[in-house]
């Protein structure tokens, strides 16, 4: 069992760092030039296409509250469902605060994805916002948004990095299994959620297990309560816990950033970690404040929170589920290690992108868990996409879940079958999780 998972761990952290890129993405509209050529967009004239069917639900509220309800359910995908019954795959609603098209169409949602700031910006919910800080990288646009964009996902592609984050990932695995008790429960999502914050952290700040680490733990878990709370910031809510919180983690992350720039910058020729690489391309002509730094250091956390947690409580679940496929990927994965035994090399990064079944097992987990439901957008103008009106202003949510589980897209699409990944180019074409990451 202890090979299975530490064999799961390492296999999902390649999934796990496509999330943060995705995170990054998600902030940035594409600006590719046949996406925009290929955009169909009008302003309000004759021939725009009609609003799509649906409600608006209770002034006020919308129907915010239903959404919230289903989603705390084990078919958080019911409330998408139900209206794409009795209205079609794209239906109007009222949810974050905001009148909004819901799509669980995918095409619809990849055309809408991959245009330009022109037609579409990124859109959140109020207490995220407020949470986040003018200064994140989801709410920045322009030159420094790229900037800070590109730095960030250079360095979480670089070779130093995934070798640095598969030499963590074994560690921390390894220490977190000897404190393992006979005859005691296990609980998967927990010790999952340790390492990954771990392992983050370290690629984040630099910053290892200790005192430190377990304060900004404890902090990031009431910050991150916040982000979907009510928008209300007075003394005794959550929004107000999570933004003290946050302060807390900043001051500590400062001072961390000043120790490095006491310690002399220009002594670093390889980064260590992402402060180094924001602070050693710091140009003068748009210095990058303290402030800015941590506060996105803290963003980037949020990723680490849930995504591999969940992903590895569902692979186990879903292996412990299907034999035939836990025995196959372990096959796969003991021929790499007996290899690479005989060779007398230990297991790298690319080594475990290289398990073809392994990536599948990922690739169905991710697909049946949709650890990332969806992406929000806002329309910059009058936009008609397949005969459907997006007003100016209003939110689009592209629900990657009903598209994922939508049975005219995957056969028996409640099943948990890493096989059909090895099949179907049409089913690659199809996930919407890795057609955001194009």
């Amino acid at each position: 069992m202890d090979n299975l998972l530490l064999i799961l761990f390492l296999t999902a952290a390649a999934s796990f760092f496509s999330t943060l890129i995705l995170y990054l993405r998600s902030s940035s509209p594409s600006s590719s030039r046949s996406r925009r050529r290929s955009f169909t967009s009008q302003s309000h004239s004759h021939g725009l296409g009609q609003l799509p069917l649906g409600t608006l639900g209770w002034p006020i509220v919308g129907e915010s509250l239903e959404f919230i309800s289903c989603a705390l359910t084990d078919r958080p995908e019911s409330f998408m469902d139900k209206r794409r019954c009795m209205y079609g795959k794209v239906f109007k609603s009222h949810i974050f605060g905001t009148p909004t098209i819901v799509s669980t169409d995918a095409e619809v949602s990849k055309f809408v994805l991959q245009s330009d700031a022109k037609a579409f910006v990124p859109f959140y919910p109020k207490s995220l916002t407020e949470l986040m800080g003018k200064s994140s990288i989801l709410l920045i646009n322009g030159g420094l948004q790229r900037r800070i964009h590109g730095l960030i996902g250079s360095f979480f592609k670089s070779a130093d990095l995934k070798a640095q984050i598969t030499r963590d990932m074994e560690k921390y695995i390894h220490k977190s299994m000897e404190n393992w008790m006979q005859d005691q429960p296990i609980y998967i999502q927990d010790e999952s959620k340790n390492i990954a914050f771990q392992v983050l952290v370290k690629a984040l700040i630099n910053l290892d297990p200790g005192e430190q680490m377990e304060i900004l733990k404890k902090q990031f878990q009431e910050f991150i309560s916040g982000l979907m709370s009510l928008p209300i910031n007075i003394p005794g809510s959550q929004l107000y816990r999570s933004l003290q919180a946050k302060k807390k983690m900043a001051r500590l992350i400062q001072e961390i950033i000043q120790s490095k720039r006491d310690g002399g910058m220009s002594n670093i020729n390889v980064p260590k970690d992402v402060i180094d690489v924001l602070m050693m391309n710091n140009a003068s002509d748009q210095p990058l404040t303290d402030d800015l730094i941590a506060d996105n250091m803290i963003d980037m956390m949020i990723p680490g929170e849930d995504s591999v947690p969940v992903l590895m409580t569902l692979a186990v679940k879903y292996l412990s589920d299907y034999p035939a496929a836990l025995q196959q990927l372990t096959d796969e994965n003991i021929k790499l290690k007996e290899l690479k035994a005989q060779l007398g090399e230990p297991l790298s990064w690319s080594d475990y992108l290289s398990l073809p079944f392994t990536q599948n097992v990922i690739t169905e987990t991710l697909r049946m868990g949709n650890i990332i439901i969806g992406v929000m957008r806002k329309a910059m103008r009058d936009i008609e996409i397949k005969g459907y009106l997006i007003p100016k202003g209003w939110c689009f949510f592209a629900y990657f879940r009903s598209v994922h589980l939508d049975e005219s897209n995957y056969e028996w699409p409640y099943q948990f079958n890493p096989w059909r990944w090895q099949v179907s180019s049409q089913n690659l074409t199809l996930f919407i999780f890795r057609v955001v990451l194009i």
